[in-house]
């Protein structure tokens, strides 16, 4: 008896403080590989497919470059959500994944550099099954493949808190360790679970050496059609910055054109572009959309920036009705404040404008939003894109023959631009919110169009007033210090041997800015394809602060 006593008591004893079983089916081991790797982060060059893999792919070093293609592939015990259940019981699968993900601990030479709660939306393909099924998993940390995996963010984080000065040139041990993580605790702390996997890998690092073409100024062309400068800059300051663009340590920069006292100082190009290149500078392109709207109100299709919405539209048959609807003015789009409940720096906000895109009706989207009931239209910025698709609309709806055409008449063709592209929304409006691609000499002209102050060519193409309006700080932008937003374009200084050189600005995913300096006979266009990466526009400040403005200060 005694011994059919102790089996049962260590039955119960499994129960209560065993393993607590997996809440969701999952792949299992199903290879050799697989089962002599669980717990292994290992590395490989480019996508090896899973069934042509073996362990004379693992990489113990790589040659890392700018432009290479290093994967790891993790081999894990379990999958994630089964992780995530283990330290969470309580709850269902769909809250854990909506709780938890996975945690990326960089090493560099043995020395904790960067650590990263992997955002709880990001997997393969955003798939929530795959979370509850797989075991392994495959992703880049560089590549040339086109990719745009979250993994490729992860990685230029790690570069930029404190990696690319780990990773200086010579040999180096990448050590990587992956656990799950989930916030369950009642004082918002991040509880992280036990190690999942770990691998390393030896990286040899070699700066490229750039050649005297690359480091040289580039010489300014013929047909340009601007007044070529012979303002006296330092040339070794814009050697340095070509230089740092041909060995990588500023990203995917296609141009620079940098006017002084409206003439053409500097007209360069990397990465493949050109003269004629149309660039994409997203959201710069919203500032487009200010300069047609001070128009037309100098026209007269427009009374004000103080007209309300009901004044374009009979709010009533859209949905989430409110009269702060009616309420909001032309100016608080303009200056990214009016009530809606619509917020681009939060993925949750139904106004979101990646929520925007995928509908038939950008304008009824947009009218069918709710307002925010801690919101005051006019009181507080939060970047809002879809209220920027109303002013083109309302643009669209005063203006003869349409906004594209307006456009054309009134701005492009009076500054002598022929060759741009605009977007258009599924109503084939042209698109207000961005991605107006043009030549950077032809964005260099709408910029000097503000420095200006709306004259070209001794006839006036906007009003002095609106400028005035639009070079305001309207509203400060939260969380930024001594930065503001005025109508459509934002404001910022450089500071530069203890003085401060103010700037207002358009600006688009990517680091793509036009600057126009006050007191500063000053413009400066910067194109790149940085897009959606964390060092797009900190790049494009340091070309500005670092090397054009020492350039011309001296």
């Amino acid at each position: 008896m005694k011994k059919i006593l102790i089996i049962i008591v260590l039955n119960l004893t499994g129960i209560i403080y065993g393993q607590i079983k997996d809440l969701v089916k999952i792949d299992g081991i199903q290879t050799a590989l697989h089962s002599a790797n669980v717990g292994r982060v290992t590395f490989m060059n480019g996508n090896i497919p899973l069934d042509d893999y073996k362990e004379s792919d693992f990489l113990h070093s790589f040659a890392l470059a700018y432009k290479s293609d290093l994967n790891i592939r993790v081999f894990m015990a379990n999958s994630v959500t089964n992780y995530l259940h283990k330290m969470a019981p309580n709850l269902g699968a769909d809250q854990l994944l909506e709780k938890g993900n996975l945690q990326f601990s960089f090493y560099v030479d043995d020395r904790l550099i960067y650590k990263e709660n992997v955002s709880p939306g990001c997997w393969l393909g955003n798939a929530r099954e795959l979370k509850n099924t797989l075991t392994i998993f495959r992703i880049p940390l560089t590549s040339t493949k086109g990719e745009n995996l979250w993994s490729l963010h992860l990685w230029e984080r790690f570069q930029i808190n404190g990696g690319e000065k780990a990773l200086k040139e010579g040999s180096h041990q990448l050590k990587i360790e992956i656990r799950p993580y989930i916030n369950i605790t009642k004082d918002g702390k991040t509880e992280v679970g036990n190690l999942i996997a770990k691998g390393q890998v030896e990286l040899i690092v070699k700066t490229p050496l750039p050649t005297a073409k690359e480091i040289a100024v580039q010489q300014i062309q013929p047909g340009s059609s601007w007044e070529i400068s012979d303002f006296k800059f330092d040339k070794n300051k814009i050697e340095a910055l070509n230089t740092d663009i041909a060995t990588y340590k500023l990203k995917e920069i296609t141009s620079i054109v940098v006017l002084y006292d409206g003439k053409l100082l500097l007209e360069e190009y990397f990465n493949g572009a050109d003269r004629n290149t149309l660039h994409d500078p997203r959201s710069a392109g919203k500032s487009f959309a200010s300069t047609l709207m001070g128009i037309a109100i100098q026209d007269g299709y427009i009374k004000n920036e103080d007209q309300t919405l009901d004044q374009f539209y009979n709010l009533k048959l859209y949905k989430n009705y409110h009269i702060k609807k009616d309420q909001a003015k032309i100016k608080d789009l303009l200056t990214m404040s009016s009530a809606f409940e619509g917020s681009d720096a939060h993925s949750e906000s139904p106004g979101n404008e990646e929520n925007m895109y995928p509908t038939e009706n950008w304008v009824k989207f947009t009218l069918n939003l709710p307002m925010d009931s801690a919101k005051t239209n006019g009181g507080k910025w939060d970047y809002f894109t879809a209220g920027v698709i109303l002013l083109g609309d309302i643009l669209d709806k005063k203006v003869p023959d349409g906004l594209e055409k307006y456009a054309h008449e009134k701005l492009f063709s009076p500054l002598g631009i022929k060759e741009y592209q605009w977007q258009h929304t599924p109503q084939n409006v042209v698109n207000t919110a961005g991605s107006l691609q043009m030549r950077s000499l032809d964005y260099a002209k709408y910029a000097q169009l503000y420095n200006n102050n709306g004259v070209w060519n001794g006839t006036r193409i906007l009003s002095a007033e609106w400028i005035q309006k639009t070079f305001s700080h309207q509203i400060p932008i939260p969380e930024r210090e001594n930065e503001f937003y005025g109508y459509l374009f934002w404001n910022k200084s450089f500071a530069y041997h203890e003085k401060s050189y103010e700037a207002y600005y358009c600006a688009g995913n990517g680091g793509n800015e036009f600057l126009i300096f006050n007191g500063l006979p000053v413009v400066i266009i910067i194109t790149s394809k940085a897009y959606n990466k964390p060092y797009g526009h900190p790049q494009a400040d340091k070309i500005v602060r670092d090397y054009i403005l020492p350039a011309i200060l001296k």
